[in-house]
């Protein structure tokens, strides 16, 4: 679990609020009309900015690229993006000086420095969504950010009891609101201190300062109000049935108390998601029996539901409320995508087991129902690329064999 604080005594609480604040929140209707960001680097160009942490970084063969979690600074702007960086892309510290990335990559990693990318508008529809950074700005100081239920509110203080956005870790935070903070409800309503109560589930983003005090304290000002609600909802893992989004999928990992879920977004819900099950956790099969945790495997299908407030991490982190576990069989591969000596559209050859044996090699059609969660499209799927694939248990009787691809990640990707 990366650190991303800077610890000072309990004594300098009162300090904090003079410290000017790193962080803001993003929200998904911001209360501002769409523009053009105009600086001396952007000007007459129409951009989007992205703040945050770095939380992934890849240079390799087909290019260099971050990814970049955190808030929107323009209206329109994406919570995170990951942006392809190329020998156009100015790479820049707070005064302006040039910067050499690689050599700031794991501090960055760490989350020491939050960085701040401006992107042609020009992105794709994907999750995350991509484009090509115009400029990145290395920034001086560090934030952090919790989602959770506020269980206190008085003169001027939250008591946040949720999850670090970033890590996934539980967490409970004293927020001291700064006297300017920018309270936000649903669909960008602008709000008052004296409206946030407890019971209330927020957003904010805080730091840069945090004490070392049991339990932490630190400085806000930004908050996004997401919802209220008393999470007494019956036989559903302590949420409201209504409010409840799923996937129906497969697992691809377990790990400890995690499964990662990919599969078809069921109300809402995402095609490839982090849930963590706990003793409210409801598990069942799919005529109602009641199971344990020792049912959840990877490479089993499952219907997955939880609450619609998740981290900003890729893939999102939520609470599992309820989960089905199927008994329908998941047929597996992992290999090398290879050059194919046939013209097929929309398909791609498979080196199963990226050895020498042929007998075992498949080619994957691609449609448009296949869950492709990492890959922006078909393109991406190049010779060489190693991948992790679930497909339909029908399978040409034809050397190699052929069949329809559900789910196709990336190797590297998989978590």
């Amino acid at each position: 679990m990366k650190s991303m604080y800077k610890v000072l005594a309990t004594t300098t609480i009162m300090a904090m609020l003079a410290v000017p604040m790193a962080a803001s929140a993003q929200v998904s209707t911001q209360p501002v009309k769409a523009g053009v960001v105009q600086t001396k680097d952007l000007s007459d160009k129409k951009v989007l900015g992205t703040m945050g942490q770095m939380t992934n970084y890849v240079n390799n063969e087909d290019g260099t690229f971050m990814t970049i979690t955190g808030r929107g600074v323009t209206p329109d702007a994406q919570r995170e993006m990951i942006l392809s960086i190329n020998e156009q892309t100015k790479i820049i510290d707070a005064k302006g000086n040039k910067v050499d990335l690689t050599k700031i990559v794991e501090s960055l990693i760490k989350g020491d420095k939050v960085v701040k990318a401006f992107y042609d508008a020009n992105i794709t529809k994907s999750l995350p969504a991509r484009g090509t950074a115009l400029t990145i700005i290395i920034q001086d100081y560090t934030m952090s950010g919790i989602t959770g239920e506020v269980t206190s509110a008085d003169n001027g203080r939250l008591t946040v009891e949720g999850t670090n956005i970033y890590t996934g870790s539980k967490e409970t935070m004293i927020l001291n609101l700064d006297p300017k903070a920018e309270i936000y409800g649903e669909g960008g309503k602008a709000l008052k201190q004296e409206d946030l109560k407890a019971g209330m589930n927020i957003t904010a983003f805080y730091g840069p300062a945090v004490t070392a005090s049991l339990p932490a304290q630190s400085s806000t000002n930004y908050i996004l109000v997401n919802g209220q609600g008393d999470n007494t909802g019956e036989n559903n893992g302590g949420e409201e049935a209504n409010d409840l989004i799923g996937t129906d999928g497969i697992i691809m990992n377990k790990s400890n108390d995690r499964i990662t879920v990919v599969g078809k977004g069921l109300e809402g819900g995402q095609h490839y998601v982090m849930l963590g099950v706990d003793k409210d956790t409801v598990i069942v099969d799919e005529n109602g029996k009641t199971l344990t945790a020792d049912a959840l495997k990877a490479d089993v299908r499952v219907d997955a539901f939880y609450g619609p407030m998740m981290t900003m991490s890729y893939p999102g982190q939520a609470h599992a409320a309820k989960i089905v576990v199927k008994a329908q069989e998941t047929f597996k591969i992992e290999g090398t995508i290879e050059k194919m000596d046939r013209d097929l559209k929309n398909s791609i050859y498979v080196n199963v087991g990226s050895d020498d044996n042929t007998a075992n090699d498949l080619i994957l059609h691609i449609s448009e129902d296949t869950i492709m969660p990492n890959v922006q499209g078909i393109e991406d799927l190049k010779q060489g690329t190693k991948i992790v694939a679930y497909h339909s248990a029908a399978v040409t009787m034809s050397l190699p064999g052929m069949t329809n691809a559900e789910i196709i990640m990336i190797d590297g990707f998989v978590k």
